[in-house]
């Protein structure tokens, strides 16, 4: 079962993104906003995967504009 989350907290760095969610599948968390971050490198103009801030962290760029974040729930 999966649980919708709407979070501001500081748990991604993300807490002022303005379109934000997260969602939990059990033990793991997808959490989806909108991606303001300058990036200094060349962005993949569809999928742009890198580590995320923490250990265990999944960052997927999608279009340029959306970030989506795979975790583990805590």
């Amino acid at each position: 079962m999966a649980h919708l989350n709407n979070p501001f907290s500081p748990r991604f760095g993300l807490e002022y993104a303005p379109t934000s969610f997260l969602v939990r599948f059990g033990n793991r968390e997808l959490f989806v906003c909108r991606d303001f971050r300058k990036r200094y490198y060349k962005v993949n103009p569809v999928l742009d995967c890198s580590t995320g801030i923490e250990a265990g962290h999944v960052e997927l760029l999608l279009l340029r504009r959306w970030l989506v974040i795979l975790s583990r729930a805590r």
